[in-house]
């Protein structure tokens, strides 16, 4: 009997419960995707790729030493693009070459993207200063590739390089760098060349000299942290304003690691592209990807006779709309 009652009193709520569910799933909005996080896992893509790679491989014993590596299709060794991701070499990841993977391979061109060890990595891993640690492990990833010309199909006379941001300014430092080949080394890898043809990249930082980013940009506040440097609570001063006044101690380390101290002539021919005009001397709403970076360093060039073409919106004497056809241009001038 008690059973019975039971059953009489519950069922009258089940269509009670059921409609309230049914109320509250019409009425609550679906919820938004929860914003992309790196969690420092070099295989969590931010952006999907047009065509997955041929090789996932590590060149170093770091899991962020990896490289992507897409063969172009041909029955002679191809020309290789090696493309380095921005993110203030804190973030980003290597899928972001995707806007370039599919031309390039149509123009018969492999193309290889690179992971590193970002500020963080380096920073546990002891390196001074931190920047040290992404742009050796790209030059090291450069090596590495040319290293695999044999099995990858590759002619290691045509390798150009491309990156974004803090990319496009690891690629210009290997660009104007010295060659960081060993040849005495008895690793096979380091005893290859890490001279290239070419480098075209997109909003490029192309010093990281405090005092000339103050000067082409008054309001500029990037790079301190490529050097170990940390806004100070107590000094209640910027990150920037703490490495402007640390430059001469940072001298050294500056003349080292800024791609414009490095431009000497004889250094390959460079693009440079920016999505905004220039604005000399004056604050930018963007101060870390200006175009003002371009208008100098490409100045440096010229006085140098590095060739240096500056693409930004109105610029004048523009022969190649997009970093892409620059790389093309360079690589396979026989498409013309």
């Amino acid at each position: 009997m008690k059973a019975l009652l039971s059953l009489l009193f519950l069922a009258p709520l089940a269509p009670l419960h059921a409609a309230d569910a049914q109320a509250k799933t019409k009425t609550e909005p679906p919820k938004a995707p929860a914003p992309f996080v790196y969690d420092g896992n070099p295989e969590r893509r931010k952006y999907a790729l047009p065509v997955e790679p041929d090789e996932n491989v590590a060149y170093g014993p770091h899991r962020m030493q990896v490289i992507y590596f897409w063969r172009a299709k041909s029955d002679h060794p191809t020309p290789l693009l090696v493309y380095i991701h921005g993110g203030g070499w804190q973030g980003g990841d290597r899928s972001v070459v995707r806007s370039m993977l599919l031309p390039a391979l149509e123009a018969g061109i492999s193309v290889a993207s690179v992971e590193y060890r970002t500020i963080k990595d380096s920073t546990a891993d002891g390196v001074l200063p931190p920047v040290k640690g992404p742009m050796l492990d790209c030059a090291r990833a450069l090596q590495f590739c040319r290293s695999k010309a044999g099995e990858w199909n590759l002619d290691k006379t045509r390798v150009a390089l491309s990156g974004g941001s803090a990319g496009a300014c690891t690629s210009l430092w290997l660009a104007f760098h010295d060659d960081l080949a060993d040849p005495s080394s008895t690793d096979p890898v380091a005893r290859e060349s890490t001279r290239v043809l070419c480098a075209a990249v997109s909003g490029a930082q192309t010093t990281l000299d405090p005092h000339q980013m103050r000067a082409w940009t008054p309001n500029s506040k990037y790079g301190s942290h490529a050097f170990g440097i940390s806004w100070d609570a107590t000094k209640k001063t910027s990150s920037f304003q703490e490495f402007y006044d640390a430059r001469e101690r940072l001298l050294p380390w500056i003349k080292e690691y800024s791609p414009y101290e490095l431009v000497t002539r004889g250094d390959p021919p460079v693009g440079l592209f920016y999505s905004t005009p220039p604005n000399l001397g004056q604050e930018e709403k963007d101060p870390t990807h200006t175009a003002n970076f371009g208008v100098k360093l490409k100045e440096h060039c010229d006085a140098n006779q590095v060739p240096c073409e500056l693409v930004y919106p109105g610029a004048p004497d523009v022969h190649h709309a997009t970093d892409i056809d620059y790389i093309k241009t360079h690589l396979r001038p026989d498409l013309k």
